[in-house]
């Protein structure tokens, strides 16, 4: 935090805070929402914050959620921040004005495959959001084996419980920071995204928040019971632990951490499908799991059945997505025309419906190809599925987004993808951390068209455009202008339709 920046406080039902304001926008860092998950609270549900004394200094971020390091070729795009400490379960608050009333709240929800990410990242800065007249709230959670590990004992899904207990201190606080707790924004990228979804089907995130942001994550990457299971039992077969929760929770944390990210590590890189099954795909062996109780039923039946229909829904992919998993590793000019049918055919597609993506996209390279039906099967397809899913549940609307800023010239070959709208979105898009991924000359102009549709939505109600229907489909297209398509890359979307 600068030195020049002036304190001033505020109170929550925990005691009394001491934030920072620069620039017109207060901040107030650190703030533990739920008690620290350690000791006797190790893998158990969180608990409430024991009130503390005094004045609580709420200058600098606070210790981060234990998580091992993103793979090898990732860790230049993805600079991770570590602090330590057991208060983990914090957030940060940023506000125009903690003396308003009734101003617009947005929570924002990281990403990180669920293994990794906190709200200290130096992106997730919620300043500009701020400065829109926009509360913006940035929440760590429970991670990996801590967050999501599954063992068919009433006690699943952690992480998505420390969710739900941040959006209760929300509720509860955030009207001290001169934010509206019912006018509250969910928004989260990736594995953040794909918690949204899950959480509107929580039974106990009901009422929590009005409007939801899903951006690069949707329904469809949740865990089976069977799923989950396996991957607790490859994780103590690999600590040599009984496959029960106490047992895991006796390893000390550093070992469990590592062992954890090994098992993500193997998956992510080299997944044996007979060992890992469907997970080689989509890669996530710590996710949401559908447990019966805390999370009742899959997130795309509960948007079929309703849940949650009054919750207006924004969400959106970017155009080429899959480049981050094959450009970084060396794997994209590697693909040849026979690796491309294969593995195209392991997530359903046939020869014939390459044909399609090819015919699309003239001059391109079987690399290129592979990248676009993976963004299609892991990103823009299932996103499509849940807004349809909404539509025939009778929901509010939804609106539809492609974000298109970035080609593969300006950034090392990735493009428009995965991870690459963050800095837009959060006017980030200067800082120095993010540079390898989004390269050296980013738009303002992008940045300033992303940002404002979110910050629109979390104000209006609204982000600029007409909902979408499965008549029509209309779509906004997010560079550095935004333009409304009805229905891009049509054929490629059919090739779909009968694929699972």
């Amino acid at each position: 935090m600068p030195n020049d920046a002036r304190r001033l406080r505020t109170t929550v039902d925990a005691g009394v805070l001491e934030g920072r304001i620069r620039d017109g926008v207060a901040s107030f860092l650190g703030v533990p929402y739920a008690a620290p998950p350690f000791g006797p609270n190790r893998m158990r549900p969180p608990e409430p914050v024991v009130p503390w004394q005094g004045i609580r200094d709420a200058g600098r971020m606070g210790p981060t959620a234990p998580k091992g390091d993103y793979p090898l070729p990732f860790q230049p795009l993805f600079p991770e921040v570590e602090i330590e400490g057991d208060e983990c379960l914090n957030l940060n608050v940023w506000t125009p004005d903690p003396g308003a009333s009734g101003l617009p709240v947005l929570v924002w929800v990281h990403g990180g495959s669920f293994v990794n990410g906190s709200n200290s990242v130096a992106e997730y800065d919620g300043a500009a959001f701020a400065g829109s007249g926009v509360v913006c709230v940035a929440i760590n959670y429970r991670l990996a084996a801590e967050g999501f590990l599954f063992f068919d004992d009433e006690v699943a899904n952690l992480g998505l419980r420390d969710q739900v207990a941040a959006l209760e201190w929300v509720r509860d606080n955030i009207a001290a920071f001169g934010g509206d707790p019912g006018n509250v924004t969910v928004a989260g990228e990736s594995a953040g995204a794909m918690s949204i979804t899950t959480l509107l089907a929580m039974p106990s995130a009901a009422g929590l928040f009005a409007r939801a942001i899903t951006q690069s994550g949707a329904a469809a990457h949740t865990l089976s019971p069977e799923q989950g299971l396996t991957v607790s039992r490859l994780l103590a077969e690999t600590l040599g632990v009984p496959a029960t929760r106490d047992a895991v929770a006796a390893v000390p944390l550093d070992r469990l951490v590592q062992a954890a990210a090994e098992l993500v590590d193997e998956v992510q890189t080299n997944a044996d499908p007979a060992k890992w099954g469907s997970l080689a795909l989509s890669k996530l062996p710590f996710a949401p799991v559908v447990d019966g109780t805390v999370l009742p039923v899959h997130p795309l039946d509960a948007a079929h059945a309703g849940t949650s229909a009054a919750v207006p829904l924004l969400t959106g992919w970017n155009r080429d997505e899959a480049r981050l998993f094959l450009v970084p590793p060396n794997l994209l000019n590697a693909i040849d025309e026979p690796t491309l049918l294969a593995a195209a055919g392991a997530y359903g597609v046939g020869t014939e419906h390459v044909e399609v993506y090819r015919t699309a996209r003239p001059g391109a390279s079987a690399g290129d190809l592979l990248a676009a039906v993976i963004t299609d099967w892991f990103y823009a397809i299932p996103a499509l599925r849940y807004a349809e899913a909404r539509a025939a549940g009778g929901a509010g609307p939804t609106w539809v987004y492609r974000f298109d800023h970035l080609e593969p010239s300006d950034n090392h070959g990735l493009g428009a993808c995965h991870g690459s709208e963050v800095p837009f979105v959060f006017r980030t898009e200067g800082d120095d951390s993010v540079r390898a991924r989004i390269g050296d000359r980013p738009s303002p102009s992008a940045a300033a068209t992303a940002h404002e549709a979110w910050a629109s939505f979390a104000r209006e109600g609204t982000p600029g455009w007409e909902p979408y229907d499965t008549t029509r489909r209309p779509t906004a297209l997010i560079a550095e202008k935004l333009h409304v398509a009805d229905d891009p890359a049509r054929d490629e979307r059919r090739v779909w339709d009968g694929i699972r």
